[in-house]
Formats: C-alpha cells, sequence, structure tokens
C-alpha cells in the first residue's frame, strides 16, 4: 500500500528574512528567502523595519514556495511557523499569517522553537548528507545565539552551555563595525581571515567555567587594540586589515573549538553537529573537519542553505511533530525569548 505523502509548509520571520518552504515528507521540495538589504545602511537589524518588511514580503514569499513545490495550497497538511525566539514584531508577522492560513484551510498547526529547527535541519533528507545519530552534540551559533546542546532524540534535548553575555555572530559584526566593514561582517572577516596571519595578533580569550561561553570582553579588547594601534598610525587597519581578521577569527575559532572539546570529553560523544549562521564560516567547517582526523569525532556540517534563518529548518521540525500529532491550539503566542 502507497505511503500518503505528507506536504507542510514551513515559515520562518523571527528576524529579518521571511521564507517560506514546502517539504514532502521529509525531502524539501521548495525553500524561499526573502532577505532585508535595508539594515545594511543601520549596521545592524532594526526590529520595526524588520517587521513591516516582513508584511511586505510574506504573502509573496508563501506564493512562490507552493508554486517553486507545484503544489496547490489545498494540498498542505499543516501549516509550520516559527514561535520563537526571536524579534517579537517578526515573529507576531509568521505567528498570524499561519494562524490564518491553518484556520482558513481547516489544518493542523504547529508551532517551531528556530534553536531546534537549527538543530534538526540535519533530518531533512537530501542526498550525501549523514544524519547524525542520537545522542549527538549540536553547537548553534548565530547573530544571537551560541549553546552546545545535548540532543538525545529528536525533542529531548538538553543546553549544556550558551554564552552568558553575547553570541558569536555579535562578536564578528561589532569587531567589523570597528574595522570599518559592512553589516554584516561575519562572511567579509571570514574571507579576510583566509588571506591574513592568523598569529599576528593576540586577543584575550575569556576565562569562564564549564561549557558557557563569553563574548563581551573579546569585543572590548578588540575595540581597545585597534584604537591604540589607530592611535599610533591611522593607516593601520586598512595596511593590516587581512591579518586583524585572520586574528579575530583565530581567536573565536579556539573558544568555540575549546568548549566543544571539553563537551565531549564530559559526555563521551563524539558525533557532532553545528547549526545557526556562523556554521557558514569556513574556518569553523575546517577547524571540525581537523578535529575529525585528530580527536575521532564525526562531524555534521549543513549546506549552506540552511546554515542562516529559512524556512526548510521549521518545515522539517513540522514534519516530525506532525508524525507525533504534537499540534498547537489556535491561541499559541509568539515568544520572543523561547528556549529550546
Amino acid at each position: 500500500m502507497k505511503k500518503e505523502n505528507i506536504y507542510i509548509l514551513g515559515i520562518e520571520s523571527s528576524c529579518d528574512d521571511t521564507s517560506a518552504a514546502v517539504l514532502c515528507n521529509d525531502q524539501i521540495l521548495s525553500n524561499v528567502v526573502a532577505d532585508q538589504k535595508i539594515h545594511a545602511e543601520y549596521g545592524g537589524v532594526v526590529p520595526e523595519l524588520a517587521s513591516r518588511a516582513h508584511q511586505q514580503n510574506i504573502v509573496p514569499v508563501v506564493h512562490q514556495a507552493l508554486e517553486k513545490a507545484g503544489i496547490k495550497k489545498e494540498q498542505l497538511s499543516a501549516v509550520a511557523f516559527t514561535r520563537g525566539p526571536g524579534l517579537m514584531g517578526s515573529l507576531l508577522v509568521g505567528t498570524s499569517f499561519a494562524k490564518s492560513l491553518a484556520y482558513g484551510l481547516d489544518i493542523p498547526l504547529i508551532d517551531v522553537n528556530h534553536m531546534q529547527a537549527h538543530i534538526l535541519a540535519h533530518f531533512i533528507d537530501e542526498d550525501h548528507h549523514n544524519k547524525p545519530p542520537f545522542p549527538f552534540l549540536a553547537m548553534t551559533i548565530s547573530g544571537g545565539h551560541t549553546q552546545i546542546v545535548k540532543v538525545s532524540r529528536y525533542f529531548e534535548m538538553e543546553v549544556l552551555g550558551e554564552t552568558i553575555d553575547d553570541a558569536v555572530g555579535e562578536a564578528y559584526d561589532k569587531s567589523g563595525k570597528v574595522l570599518g566593514l559592512g553589516y554584516p561582517a561575519g562572511p567579509e572577516i571570514d574571507r579576510r581571515a583566509q588571506l591574513g596571519n592568523p598569529k599576528a595578533y593576540q586577543f584575550t580569550k575569556p576565562k569562564v567555567d564549564g561549557l558557557n561561553f563569553s563574548f563581551s570582553g573579546l569585543k572590548t579588547n578588540i575595540l581597545y587594540f585597534v584604537q591604540r594601534e589607530v592611535k599610533a598610525n591611522p593607516n593601520f587597519i586598512e595596511e593590516n586589515l587581512n591579518d586583524i581578521c585572520a586574528s579575530i577569527q583565530y581567536t573565536i575559532i579556539g573558544i568555540l573549538m575549546a568548549k566543544l572539546k571539553l563537551a565531549v570529553k564530559e559526555t563521551g560523544i563524539n558525533h557532532i553537529a553545528i547549526g545557526g549562521g556562523v556554521s557558514a564560516n569556513s574556518g569553523i567547517r575546517k577547524a571540525l573537519k581537523d578535529a575529525e582526523q585528530k580527536s575521532g569525532w564525526t562531524s555534521y556540517i549543513p549546506k549552506f542553505e540552511y546554515t542562516t534563518d529559512n524556512a526548510a529548518m521549521i518545515a522539517i521540525v513540522g514534519y516530525l511533530k506532525y508524525l507525533e500529532k504534537d499540534f498547537s491550539d489556535f491561541d499559541v503566542m509568539a515568544t520572543a525569548r523561547l528556549k529550546i
């Protein structure tokens, strides 16, 4: 007997990207993302502008996702949406749209934790992509989060460590701002790091107990370093930009890898999956691959399109919850500080 196909529409609107994806069982049929270029002018995401842009983008993005998937909205089995964490105004747009669509089609509504979705994106069924076995360790690294999570089952997750102040992505962006780079600065620092000497300059590695992280001290150290050097040589940044970027990236990767190694030692788990926007960083990917050779880890690195905020990861969580009939009530509320 042929298995009936389950079609899930995923909607992601936690920050500044409006995304919709359609999934058939655990395979992605479409994954459409509309980004918001306007924030580059302000050096960071402006919440009010983000929510307005979501309102403009969500209908055409969902329409395009359905069209690319080659299905009609009446074929959908459920609508999954990001409940949180994220910017409240942005979350409300996606939540309201998802509720309205699911109610109008008389199909289940499924709320999704954005951070769980970054982790469970590894379970999208695609060629040449190995899925991590349970239990595994997940490191979620983005502009708003830095966490190490023990994943025992799809929805059995324990946060072992997290940042006590700033996220790793923020450390990249704020350092880039000090250097006069555009927003977001992470990709540019990564690009220039590959051209520079990673040991040209030494920066502070914060001492934080256990598996928690801290990046505020590093940001301050970089700021004072650049101010001091520019005072002595006004052309310091221009003359040494690649080396500065390489040294910043070397320090950040060192902090992340040290905590991961400690997590492996404490748990005995050597299957490591990464997720979140910063997992696109080439230096972090290389460090993980090196650890495979030196420490016997097995690393799981998502496709680039599943690293930044996207609706495919929301849809796969929706599918896994659909199988368990874990549906939401229509009075479910967006939550800006939702925990795993």
